[in-house]
Formats: structure tokens, sequence, C-alpha cells
């Protein structure tokens, strides 16, 4: 996956509102945001990974259906993490516990917490370094 790195913070510092308004504002452009405050803009997936993709998070769904166990989230989900980045995984699971102790705005936005699971499908033009 081709990705566009740009770093805002010479001009602008962008709040936790305003990075999540920023999202809000261009549904069609994926956003993510490093812990250095860096903005990373994300080119959509080919077929093939879309599919595979897609046939993952089911399959974590249906596990997750019968377990009854937690929260899966797809790669749409924006996760405000503890080191202050704003992350997407391809796949992600919180322990039901853990997601009940979040009020309603913080589910409802960028939920402030690290997923107890993530899987990130990497793409031909990924890089592992980049990935990890």
């Amino acid at each position: 996956m081709n990705t566009i790195t740009l770093n805002l913070k010479p001009v602008i510092e962008l709040t936790d509102e305003q990075f999540y308004q920023l999202c809000q504002k261009n549904p069609d452009v994926k956003f993510e945001r490093s812990a250095k405050g860096e903005l990373i803009i994300m080119s959509p997936t080919g077929g093939e990974t879309g599919n595979c993709n897609a046939e993952i998070l089911v399959d974590f769904v249906i596990w997750n259906r019968q377990t009854k166990l937690g929260k899966v989230f797809d790669s749409s989900t924006g996760f405000k993490l503890p080191n202050g980045a704003d992350r997407s995984p391809d796949v992600a699971w919180i322990k039901q516990e853990r997601w009940d102790t979040l009020t309603p705005e913080q589910k409802e936005k960028f939920p402030p917490i690290a997923p107890d699971f993530v899987l990130e499908l990497m793409s031909p033009s990924d890089d592992l370094q980049k990935v990890q």
C-alpha cells in the first residue's frame, strides 16, 4: 500500500478533535497519525488485498459471535493509542470488559484504547519495517 507522510508540526499541531474532524470531513481519504504527530495518507487497497482482508474479518466476526468475548473492528476504525498515535489496523479485537470501560462518547469517536489483538495484512508494496 502506498502512503504519504506529512509532517505538519512546523505549521500546525492537530488536536485529537481536529484530527477526528479532518477524518470526518474527508471520508474518501484514509488518514492515520503517527506518535510524532505526522499525518499519514493511505491509498486504497487492490482487489486481492481487499478480498483477503474481507475473508479474515469475517473469520474473526464468526469466532467472536460464537465466543461472545469482545468486539471486532474493521479497517475503518481509528484507535487513539497510548503513545499518541491514531491507527486503524485491518482487523482489531478488544475484550468486552475493556470495551465496557469506555464512555459512549469515547466509543463513538476514535476509542482511546489499544486493541487486545490486531491484524495487519501486508500488501505486496508494504515495507515490513514501516508496518511494524
